[in-house]
């Protein structure tokens, strides 16, 4: 093997070499118009093929039996069954000389590409970030885009990891939205999945049953990382989009249910490849986790570049407290959040709820590490994601679960407390479209979808009954959908203007903060008023907010120079938020 990327098809003068790991395979032919045998070397097979380059579409013949698309696939025009195509992957980049923004500036719009626009691909989300800009977001963070079998789904169904699936547009389309994005000064995130593949369209069980381990995930089998191709494989793909596609940073998915890590673990030889890659294009790259384990160890904001830690975490126990906090939900893990008050407190003091504690959802397992001394940029907060709605029976956003002014009070707090801030798309207008599971599957497995939802949700489905949307309808994509005419509603302009104008003040007063803001932070929750302080160098930022619909005195308004809200007289309006730095 050469030196450099093992997986895909390398393009050189007159032609291309074509790679495979397939070591349960007996023999494997290169099928373009022509079939040409590939040499095996261990458990790979290569082959030359002079002509072949961009736009050439090639399969793999395995043992006579059986036609695959190449597993490192760069694109698939026809979905996951079908050709793949070489892909050239130089770029006339505009922004050029775009290397990024600091970790600290980070304010996150998670946006579907499929339901961003009514058009549903990567140029039609261009038109968009004008929009992002405007209100104040930094950062677009695109849920998973590597290939998936039919026309829509979530994405965290993909099988061809370094394939941006076709559905969006071409390769060239996801790079001129990542350009454009730059050019405005918009960071681009990629939500990437390694911890499963998908349950279609994945050949790797036929040619390198060594990839999986004998574990389990709850989505399927589990990666195994103590191979080294697989370890590779993953590695490969993670610098595919960082460096192909300059993606600005990747979160990780559930990297809780990565069973098989290997040694060194996984996570940390992935960390150190892309601080490499950062360090060797002096670009500012940011790595975030999604773990049920809140393993704070692997948690270092300040670290530049990455060297074996992650930048960040979603914070889901910030989420969760403040959803009971709004809606009194308990079923599932809101059961573990019923002292929803003393969770928020911990979560904006330290970071994570759950730093060691049993979870009686987990059947009393205990869960996650001290947080208290890790920085406040160590965790994105959010009260809204794709997770939290669309893992709901009927795919409800808060603005359906909750009073608008008590919504509209957690979304300033969001904003103008500490951590990176986290709007899922359309939640800076007060959007209402619902964001339900969706898929594009046929026969069994469609049929196996629609049951498991129905085993999971049977307590809702005995409740609801139709009005359960079908996972697998048109419908139910279409009606997660964004409706960009909302914007002309008054109560919509209103909530956006009120986005707009707290996170000017989070860009302007609260960010600069961040990078000395190292310590714990303080946090109570007396009497419906809710309080915090970070300290920051010479500098204290004090929140304050009234979570009732009564009027609550608060003599510590009296303190600091106000950056939100005029100062009242020793007392705080129902559901409002005040805030304010001063000397320590």
């Amino acid at each position: 093997m050469t030196a450099g990327p093992k997986f895909g098809p390398l393009l050189h003068a007159g032609g291309a070499t074509f790679r495979l790991w397939a070591p349960a395979a007996q023999s494997v032919k290169l099928r373009l118009d022509r079939d040409i045998e590939m040499a095996r070397q261990g458990g790979w097979f290569i082959a030359h093929a002079d002509g072949a380059g961009a736009g050439t579409r090639y399969r793999f013949l395995i043992d006579e039996q059986i036609e695959i698309p190449d597993p490192a696939s760069h694109f698939q025009p026809d979905d996951v069954h079908g050709p793949s195509e070489v892909i050239d992957h130089d770029y006339d980049w505009q922004c050029a000389d775009w290397k990024g923004r600091r970790w600290h500036d980070a304010i996150f719009s998670e946006v579907h590409v499929g339901t961003y626009t009514p058009q549903g691909t990567f140029r039609a989300t261009i038109e968009k970030l004008d929009h992002l800009v405007q209100t104040g977001i930094t950062a677009l963070e695109l849920m998973p885009l590597a290939d998936f079998p039919g026309r829509w789904n979530w994405g965290y169904d993909g099988v061809l990891l370094f394939a941006p699936d076709s559905a969006y547009g071409r390769p060239e389309d996801l790079k001129a939205l990542v350009d454009a994005a730059h050019t405005r000064g918009l960071m681009v995130f990629l939500d990437a999945v390694y911890n499963h593949f998908g349950p279609e369209g994945n050949y790797l069980h036929r040619i390198a049953p060594a990839f999986f381990s004998n574990a389990r995930t709850p989505w399927g089998s589990a990666l195994d990382f103590t191979q080294p191709e697989v370890r590779a494989f993953v590695i490969e793909n993670a610098l595919h989009w960082l460096d192909r596609y300059r993606f600005d940073g990747l979160r990780l998915d559930a990297v809780h249910a990565i069973v098989t890590p290997g040694e060194p673990e996984i996570l940390h030889d992935l960390s150190v490849a892309v601080g490499r890659l950062a360090a060797a294009t002096g670009r500012h790259i940011h790595l975030v986790l999604e773990n049920d384990g809140n393993r704070a160890s692997l948690l270092a904001p300040q670290e530049e570049p990455p060297a074996g830690r992650y930048r960040a975490q979603w914070n889901d126990d910030y989420h969760h407290a403040w959803h009971v906090l709004l809606t009194g939900e308990s079923q599932g893990y809101y059961r573990d959040y019923q002292d929803a008050g003393r969770h928020i407190v911990r979560s904006l003091a330290e970071g994570f709820a759950y730093q060691g504690e049993t979870s009686p959802h987990r059947k009393g397992a205990i869960r996650g590490e001290s947080s208290r001394d890790s920085p406040r940029a160590a965790f994105v907060d959010f009260i809204q994601n794709h997770d939290q709605i669309g893992n709901r029976p009927l795919g409800e956003r808060l603005t359906a679960l909750a009073p608008p002014n008590a919504v509209e009070t957690a979304l300033a707090v969001l904003l103008l407390q500490p951590a990176p801030p986290l709007l899922f798309m359309g939640e800076e207008w007060g959007a209402t479209e619902p964001f339900p599971f969706f898929c594009d599957f046929t026969g069994d497995l469609a049929e196996a979808v629609r049951n498991g939802r129905k085993r999971e949700f049977a307590e809702a489905y005995a409740r609801h009954g139709d009005e359960i949307p079908d996972p697998l309808a048109a419908a139910t994509r279409d009606s997660a959908r964004l409706d960009w005419t909302a914007l002309r509603r008054p109560e919509h302009a209103q909530r956006l203007a009120l986005t707009r104008a707290l996170l000017s003040v989070r860009r302007e007063s609260v960010a600069p903060l961040l990078p000395s803001m190292i310590g714990p932070g303080e946090a109570a929750l007396t009497d419906d008023v809710l309080s915090a302080r970070w300290m920051a160098g010479k500098k204290t930022l004090l929140l304050l907010a009234n979570l009732s619909g009564s009027v609550k005195t608060c003599p510590e308004i009296a303190w600091g120079r106000p950056i939100w809200r005029d100062r009242p007289p020793g007392h705080l309006p129902p559901w409002s938020v005040y805030a304010a730095i001063g000397d320590r």
